[in-house]
C-alpha cells in the first residue's frame, strides 16, 4: 500500500520547477556560466584531481561541477520547506542557515523493533523519473562533471525515524535486526541510484551524504563501525563504484578515525570539515590516497593583493599530491572576491602543477 507521502510524489508533476527560490536545491538546479578555454575539459581536470591522475589545474569545488538534486528524489520535503518527506518525516527550516533539519521529537516508528511492521518504504515505480530527468538536464553544462547528491545516507535515515539516542541505543540491544535495517537501506540506496543512473543523463558520480561524528570524535568506535554500519554501507558504495562512478564523501564531525575505512570502501574523495578535522594530518598522512577539500576563507575586508596571496598559500601547502580541492568561501556572498579567488587558483595551479608534472 502506497503512503500519503509517497501518493504526494506519485501526484506530482516533475516536467515542472518546484524549489523555493534561493534554497540550496534551487541554487543546485541553476544553470552555471560557461567556464572559458583551459588545456583540457572542466569534467577531466575534476576527475583526475578526483581519482588522482595528476590533474592540470586545482578544481574550484562546486563552482567546476554541476549537482544533480532530483526532485523526483523526496527525501526531504520538496519544495525545501517546511513538511514532510515521503517516509513522512517532519522537516522544518532553520533561520539564518538555510538548512533543513528534522523536527526534534519526530518519530516516525512507534519503535525501532517494530520498523519492519510500521515503517512505510517509498514506491519508487510510483514516480516519475524520466521527466524530472529530462528536465534538469537541460540546466547541465557539459564541460562539467556531473554529480548525484545522494543525501540521507543509511546512518541519517535511521535517526530521522525515531529520536537520535534512540538510533545509537539500537547498535547495542538490536544489533542484528540494525543489519538487517541497514541492508534493506542499501537496497533502497542501490535501487533509487540506478534509477539516477537511467534517466538523468550523463553522471559521472555519486557525493554520498552521512554523518558519522561529533565535534570531537566519530559516534561509534572503528570496531563497531566495521561490524554494524559499514557492509551495508560498503554494498551500496560497491554499487556505484562497479557502474564507473566515482565516489565523494559529506560526513560532517571529527572522523578522521574512519579514514582508513573509507578507504577500503573505495571512497575516493572526502570534505570534511575543517574546523573539526585536522587538514594537515590528513593530507600528510593519506594525501596520496584521497582527494580532500578545505575551505579557503576570504575575509570580507581582504584586498586582491590579500586573496591572491592566500590562494598561492594554498596552493603550495597542499598541493604537491594532486590530490586537493579549493573551496572558496567569503563571508557573505561576494561574486568579485570569489571570481579573484578563482582566477588565481586557476593560473596559479596551472603553473604549479606544469613545473609539477614536467608539462
Amino acid at each position: 500500500m502506497v503512503s500519503k507521502f509517497m501518493q504526494t510524489a506519485a501526484n506530482r508533476d516533475y516536467s515542472k520547477h518546484w524549489q523555493a527560490e534561493g534554497s540550496f536545491p534551487w541554487i543546485f538546479q541553476q544553470p552555471k556560466p560557461p567556464i572559458g578555454e583551459r588545456p583540457i575539459s572542466v569534467r577531466e581536470n575534476y576527475i583526475r584531481c578526483v581519482k588522482g591522475e595528476k590533474p592540470y589545474w586545482m578544481p574550484a569545488y562546486f563552482y567546476e561541477s554541476n549537482t544533480v538534486w532530483p526532485d523526483a528524489m523526496e527525501e526531504h520535503p520538496v519544495p525545501e520547506v517546511d513538511g514532510y518527506d515521503w517516509w513522512g518525516v517532519d522537516w522544518f527550516m532553520v533561520e539564518g542557515i538555510n538548512g533543513m533539519i528534522t523536527r526534534p521529537g519526530t518519530r516516525t516508528i512507534s519503535d525501532f523493533a517494530n520498523w519492519k511492521e510500521e515503517l512505510p518504504w517509498p514506491d519508487l515505480s510510483v514516480v516519475d523519473f524520466k521527466a524530472d530527468g529530462e528536465k534538469l538536464q537541460k540546466a547541465m553544462d557539459p564541460d562539467r562533471p556531473h554529480i548525484y547528491e545522494c543525501v540521507e545516507g543509511i546512518f541519517e535515515r535511521l535517526h530521522e525515524l525515531i529520536p537520535f539516542d534512540e538510533s545509537l541505543i539500537a547498535f547495542y540491544e538490536e544489533p542484528e535486526l540494525l543489519e538487517e535495517f541497514f541492508q534493506k537501506m542499501a537496497d533502497y540506496k542501490i535501487e533509487s541510484t540506478d534509477r539516477i543512473f537511467k534517466y538523468y543523463g550523463r553522471v559521472d558520480g555519486v557525493l554520498y551524504h552521512d554523518d558519522w561524528g561529533t565535534q570531537r570524535s566519530g559516534f561509534f568506535s572503528n570496531e563497531m563501525f566495521r561490524e554494524q554500519l559499514m557492509p551495508a554501507t560498503a554494498r551500496y558504495l560497491k554499487f556505484v563504484k562497479d557502474q564507473g562512478r566515482f565516489i565523494e564523501l559529506h560526513s560532517c564531525g571529527r572522523n578522521m578515525q574512519y579514514v582508513p575505512e573509507m578507504l577500503e570502501m573505495g571512497i575516493d574523495m572526502w570534505t570534511p570539515q575543517a574546523n573539526a578535522n585536522d587538514p594537515d594530518f590528513l593530507h600528510n598522512t593519506y594525501g596520496k590516497q584521497m582527494t580532500f577539500c578545505f575551505p579557503i576563507n576570504i575575509g570580507a575586508d581582504w584586498e586582491e593583493k590579500q586573496i591572491r596571496a592566500a590562494v598561492r598559500d594554498y596552493v603550495d601547502h597542499f598541493g604537491e599530491n594532486g590530490r586537493m580541492m579549493a573551496w572558496i568561501m567569503t563571508e557573505s556572498p561576494d561574486p568579485v572576491k570569489e571570481e579573484i579567488a578563482r582566477d588565481e587558483l586557476y593560473h596559479y595551479s596551472l603553473a604549479y602543477y606544469n613545473r609539477l608534472y614536467h608539462r
